[in-house]
């Protein structure tokens, strides 16, 4: 039996763990080592416009870049609905981008590439229903679950 997924899914980190390893993420991120592709996503705010930042996995498919949710409808993706700007670091570099959030028909190939990536890390957020070989129509019905953003330099 599938979990329900739809556009006010929101998985909150409860577990000490996951705690533990988005600190030690972000602390290696902001030293300069990506880990597979970490970086420090950060977005101003969408009501007291100051800079908010989380650990992100930056994904590339066919040559174009994307961040995925895999907890759903967190601060930062609200955040970067309403301020389509962001930045992404790594150590001391800084990117400027822009995003546009994917209709949920167009995130299947994404999911199943961040699936295959780093199902080890964040597998736990999608459910046991949910796998990198999961079918098209699986993926469809979970997307409005887990937002996507394609990005660009800014």
């Amino acid at each position: 039996m599938m979990q329900e997924y739809n556009d006010k899914r929101l998985v909150t980190s409860g577990h000490r763990t996951t705690l533990v390893m988005n600190k030690a993420v972000a602390g290696l991120t902001n030293l300069g080592i990506s880990l597979m592709g970490s970086r420090v996503l950060s977005v101003r705010g969408r009501k007291s416009g100051e800079w908010r930042s989380t650990p992100v996995n930056l994904l590339t498919v066919n040559g174009q870049r994307y961040l995925v949710a895999p907890r759903g409808h967190t601060q930062w993706v609200r955040n970067l609905r309403v301020n389509t700007e962001g930045q992404l670091r790594v150590g001391r570099r800084i990117e400027t981008f822009r995003a546009v959030e994917l209709a949920d028909a167009d995130k299947p190939e994404i999911l199943r590439a961040y699936l295959k990536k780093w199902a080890w890390e964040v597998g736990a957020f999608f459910g046991d229903d949910v796998k990198a070989d999961s079918s098209e129509e699986t993926l469809l019905h979970v997307a409005p679950g887990f937002p996507v953003f394609k990005i660009t330099s800014g």
